[in-house]
């Protein structure tokens, strides 16, 4: 059946014809018939608007005055091998076309090419969408993923990798682009590499957004060879050519070192504790019992006001050295991760602790908390708030005054404030004040342990403890922010 092209939309009750071609008119792409030389014979209202001309400027015009001036040679070629052999296709796939609107500017365009016959000759049938707001956005995203510090590849589910992103490229070492069309499996060290399609296969059946590797150490293989550990978290896509999946690899070289040399410089310290507390104690006891042998051979009468001083004295500095050692085993145990989580309330977490606490009669304790209850360690988190509670009695300065302690949620983490009213800390010492052995000042007690095994602790648990020099009660201001969430690391 031919079909004939209106010159305006067609009345109700028309033929055919007519129907089918006020369905072409109303259509939301553009559409364009030409003949074999090119002549445009229709148009419709959308590729009108699109373009930027009447159907009066456009009928019987080349259709190359649609095209950028640099193309329109090139496009007389185009159009004869189309006509030679006119078959429904994609125009241009694999490239990016473009089109030029009557004001001069240019936009990206898809066309679909078809046929259909008119008056014994073969017409092409074009239908042209503006695309120019989707490449934008592809443009963008495309800007947006190349600049990402981690590395990002796409593969298909034969395994084959159609993208990859620059920093991915450099973290394996290939030149750009070089890696789209291989296997995914060439990034993995040769030993994992069969096993691997039947993990993709798995993934394939049951496929969610996932940390891959769950529990194991991942390890992926440079293009020198050279082996390194990764993160990866895997995202399936839907796309137009099918199911891909989008990985995300992270180089965690660095941070495993650091995390073997904090282990390997905790166990030492551990070590080395464990063994001078050992050491210590016995020479320490035996001092003892021998000041308490001489106390008991002396005669009361040789017992002067000033000896029995000094005894006291001798026993009093032994018994600090004691405590001592016990805030070095203190100081060390603090270094390892609790493994045990539970759901903590954090109403019920202080108010546990204020029990566990001699707070003098005349201090006056303010709470307000806001957080809900969430997944924690309790232990390390409940010493680090009484530490931090016990010193704002200690270090007060008074003997009556106001401490302050609030808990709420600050993005990924809960903020605990421990603050009063007191002398607070020194100008210069914020950071002096977490060191071991660390005091205030010589009349100060204790033995400056306390704020040293807090961060610690604090830090061992993914969290900062931190003093703040602009607390609202003037004093001291210490601030811990705790993860909500429990951070699981892949072990090793």
């Amino acid at each position: 059946m031919s079909f004939k092209f209106p010159e305006r939309m067609p009345t109700a009750g028309a033929s055919d014809d007519a129907g089918l071609a006020a369905v072409v008119e109303a259509a939301p792409v553009g559409v364009l018939v030409v003949a074999a030389d090119g002549r445009m014979l229709y148009v419709n209202s959308a590729l009108e608007s699109m373009f930027g001309y009447s159907k009066a400027q456009l009928l019987g015009q080349k259709v190359e005055m649609l095209l950028p001036a640099e193309i329109r040679e090139r496009h007389l070629d185009f159009r004869q091998l189309f006509f030679a052999q006119p078959t429904p296709r994609t125009m241009g796939s694999g490239r990016e076309l473009f089109a030029q609107h009557a004001d001069g500017r240019q936009f990206s365009i898809e066309i679909g090419l078809g046929s259909m016959p008119h008056n014994n000759e073969v017409c092409a049938v074009a239908f042209v969408s503006d695309i120019t707001q989707r490449r934008r956005l592809e443009h963008r995203f495309s800007k947006m993923v190349s600049s990402l510090p981690i590395g990002l590849l796409m593969a298909g589910a034969d395994g084959k990798i159609s993208m990859t992103n620059p920093a991915l490229d450099a973290m394996f070492g290939y030149p750009q682009g070089t890696l789209a069309g291989q296997a995914v499996e060439v990034l993995l060290p040769q030993r994992i590499r069969e096993g691997h399609p039947a993990l993709r296969a798995a993934f394939a059946k049951t496929p969610e957004v996932r940390a891959m590797g769950s529990g194991r150490d991942l390890l992926a293989q440079h293009r020198d060879g050279s082996e390194f550990p990764v993160e990866v978290g895997l995202t399936p896509l839907e796309t137009e050519t099918g199911r891909q999946v989008l990985a995300a690899i992270t180089d965690i070289s660095q941070r495993k070192k650091f995390e073997e040399t904090l282990q390997q410089a905790n166990a030492q310290l551990e070590e080395f504790t464990y063994v001078a507390s050992h050491d210590l104690r016995s020479p320490l006891r035996g001092i003892a019992d021998l000041i308490s042998w001489i106390r008991e051979d002396l005669d009361a009468s040789q017992l002067s006001p000033d000896i029995e001083r000094n005894f006291v004295r001798a026993e009093e500095r032994i018994a600090r050295a004691e405590r001592m050692i016990d805030d070095l085993l203190e100081y060390a145990r603090a270094g390892r991760q609790e493994e045990r989580v539970e759901e903590v309330d954090p109403k019920q977490l202080v108010r546990e602790t204020l029990d566990l606490i001699n707070i003098p009669a005349d201090f006056r304790v303010e709470v307000e908390i806001t957080a809900r209850p969430f997944p924690a360690t309790r232990t390390p988190l409940s010493l680090a708030i009484r530490n931090l509670l016990s010193n704002a009695c200690k270090h007060h300065g008074g003997s009556k005054g106001v401490i302050r302690i609030s808990v709420e949620e600050e993005g990924r983490f809960n903020l605990f404030t421990v603050e009063d009213d007191g002398v607070g800390v020194p100008p210069g010492s914020e950071e002096r004040i977490f060191k071991l052995f660390h005091r205030a000042s010589s009349q100060a007690a204790g033995h400056g342990v306390g704020l040293a095994v807090t961060r610690r602790m604090v830090n061992s648990n993914g969290g900062t403890v931190v003093l703040d020099r602009n607390g609202s009660l003037g004093g001291a201001c210490f601030r811990i922010r705790w993860p909500r969430f429990p951070l699981k690391e892949v072990e090793s």
